[in-house]
């Protein structure tokens, strides 16, 4: 009887152990043979629609003086005057300095009288001259006295245009002891005082007077930004592009804005070998003396306009182990795909894109990290005013250097 019921037993067990076994087998068996599919993951899309804008570029320059001049003196001499204030705005052809004069007056007047002796001698000598030739036609006077006559009248008038070349080269002499402004402008500290000997043409100026109203802004630009501005004006990717006489905007160095607008007046033709940049001019003005020669700006240069630019936030870019940059957007039948782009620039939190895309596509700028090209996606708008963790979500899908690596 106890074997019976071991035996019972053991069946029983068996038993349950077999059942337990298929129900194993049944919950396996559907993943095996390739059960319902996974649902489709959820992302964030944007979709491209071209817009107009205006190109700008912002580039560093420095402030350059319109006019400069240095102020030395044409003759020696002792400096008797000093007739401006330093660091003051004067007048073109206001005196500035004055040489001591007596010595240039003196040299006039011995001039002057060299030349008064020079134009009384000559009636005499035209006299002498007309007689000897009056002789020499009845054979009265030899022909040597007249050749002779004649000689001494054109020494004569030559000695007289002499001394009136003296004459007026000490008036300009004497002139030259009072050193006018040859501009209008701010003149600086002097650097001479009354007293002081100088002279003439020499190497350090007197004083400096700078022109400032309208003032230069010279800055430079690389040669591979030109290249690429002549690019896109043979791609006719812009339109009204900038020209001389273009209007240009600029930033001081506090970050305000100048409140003048200025114009661009030319692009140098040489390249600077040590920088690979050329420079260009610009031209403000200046009435309210703001601007100093020297000073660091920033130049707003219109670029032109561009009729269909596409943009993407730049969360949506992630780029190659290559460093090329590409997106994931929603194709045909609602799958992911890859698409490698050309950019031209960041502007604010999105990328100008220069090729890649086209008007319609619904790039992915969510949901990145959690899907690969041919997987199938559930696309919504996105909106860019999300909450800040959407936010960061995002900028880590930026980072993701291949696609789907997320996933």
């Amino acid at each position: 009887m106890a074997n019976t019921r071991f035996i019972l037993l053991r069946i029983l067990t068996l038993l349950v152990f077999f059942v337990f076994l298929g129900l194993g087998g049944c919950d396996r068996g559907p993943s095996r043979h390739g059960g319902p599919p996974p649902s489709p993951r959820a992302v964030s899309v944007v979709t491209v629609k071209p817009q107009k804008i205006e190109l700008s570029t912002e580039l560093p320059g420095r402030t350059a003086a319109f006019r400069i001049a240095e102020i030395r003196p044409q003759v020696s001499g002792l400096i008797k005057r000093r007739l401006f204030t330093e660091g003051t705005d004067v007048k073109a052809g206001q005196l500035l300095y004055e040489i001591d004069p007596a010595e240039f007056e003196a040299a006039l007047e011995n001039a002057r009288a060299a030349l008064l002796k020079a134009e009384a001698n000559l009636p005499a000598i035209q006299l002498r001259a007309k007689r000897l030739k009056e002789l020499l036609a009845v054979k009265a006077a030899s022909k040597q006295d007249y050749d002779d006559a004649v000689s001494a009248l054109k020494q004569a008038k030559a000695e007289i245009e002499y001394w009136k070349a003296q004459v007026k080269t000490a008036k300009i002499n004497l002139g030259y002891t009072r050193i006018t402004a040859p501009i209008s402008g701010h003149i600086g500290p002097s650097n001479v005082t009354e007293g002081a000997i100088v002279t003439a043409y020499q190497p350090t100026p007197l004083a400096t007077i700078q022109q400032l109203d309208p003032i230069y802004v010279d800055v430079p630009r690389s040669t591979t930004e030109l290249l690429r501005l002549r690019r896109r004006l043979e791609n006719r990717n812009l339109s009204h592009s900038v020209t001389s006489q273009a209007k240009v905007k600029l930033i001081l160095e506090d970050g305000t804005i100048y409140p003048h607008e200025g114009t661009l007046q030319f692009s140098d033709v040489s390249v600077d070998p040590t920088t690979g940049s050329v420079i260009l001019r610009m031209i403000f003005p200046n009435p309210e003396k703001v601007l100093l020669p020297k000073m660091f700006v920033r130049a707003v240069i219109k670029e032109g306009v561009r009729e269909a630019a596409i943009f993407v936030p730049q969360q949506a870019v992630a780029r190659t182990p290559k460093g090329e940059p590409y997106v994931l957007v929603v194709g045909a039948g609602e799958r992911v795909e890859m698409r490698m782009l050309k950019l031209d620039r960041a502007m604010g939190d999105k990328w100008l894109v220069d090729s890649g895309l086209s008007p319609g596509d619904r790039v992915i700028v969510e949901g990145l990290q959690f899907v690969r090209p041919g997987m199938p996606v559930k696309a919504t708008p996105f909106h860019e005013n999300k909450e800040a963790m959407g936010a960061r979500g995002g900028h880590g899908a930026g980072q993701n250097t291949r696609p789907g690596g997320g996933a």
